[in-house]
């Protein structure tokens, strides 16, 4: 996979890609056919590129688009649960310039951060296969390399921490992952300077059962802004 030397050009290359024929497939039908509530929307359909601040001292990383959120609009956390339970947070956080995501063309900036997925296709049932996410793997590491100023890392949910440290055996020196476990509001210094925070996904089926507050995510993200010295 070629180096690309600017974020804006690395989405181009990241919404081209056609490497996993069975999520191309899965994207495409579901735009295809589309949610009753949504028939009147075109869907994005195709792999979602990230979004946020070129000078970001944190990311969000998440684990992959929503087959109705962000496959449908084109932005991450955009138009599904999730984003309505995670944009709030970061609004008040100090990182978006407004509490609502709906689509691409809503007028959302962020500040001091920007967010990917470890995998840009959303995938059958949110579960990518390990050699999907293998596939997605050098967009991240190239999406990292194209963040000068990033010191925190925001993973959210397990999938998220595993590619996170998969990118760091890549590219730093980190042979063993002993140590390196997953737990809310767990924090890591990593080979390199980076620091990570784990964090429950934002998904409804933690949200709506308690398992992640609002409050809980929002220390989080208040937490990674101190870190980052913001």
């Amino acid at each position: 996979m070629a180096e690309t030397t600017t974020l804006a050009a690395l989405n181009t290359r990241i919404v081209s890609c056609e490497l996993c024929p069975r999520l191309r497939v899965h994207c495409t039908e579901v735009a295809r056919t589309r949610r009753r509530a949504y028939l009147d929307w075109e869907y994005w359909g195709r792999p979602v590129p990230s979004f946020g601040d070129p000078k970001a001292r944190v990311m969000a990383l998440g684990l992959a688009p929503g087959a109705h959120g962000s496959n449908r609009t084109g932005r991450p956390f955009t138009g599904d649960g999730s984003g309505d339970f995670l944009y709030p947070v970061l609004h008040e956080a100090g990182f978006a310039s407004q509490p609502k995501a709906a689509s691409r063309d809503d007028g959302m900036k962020l500040n001091g951060l920007w967010i990917t997925a470890v995998a840009r296709c959303a995938p059958p049932g949110n579960k990518p296969t390990p050699e999907e996410l293998r596939n997605c793997a050098p967009w991240l590491d190239q999406e990292m390399a194209l963040l000068p100023d990033l010191r925190v890392v925001v993973c959210l949910g397990r999938i998220a921490f595993d590619g996170l440290l998969g990118h760091v055996a890549r590219t730093a020196e980190l042979k063993r992952r002993a140590g390196f476990d997953f737990a809310h509001g767990a924090e890591h210094k990593l080979p390199g300077g980076l620091i990570a925070i784990a964090s429950y996904h934002p998904s409804l089926q933690n949200t709506n059962t308690g398992k992640l507050t609002r409050a809980m995510l929002l220390n989080v993200f208040k937490r990674a802004r101190r870190l980052a010295e913001l």
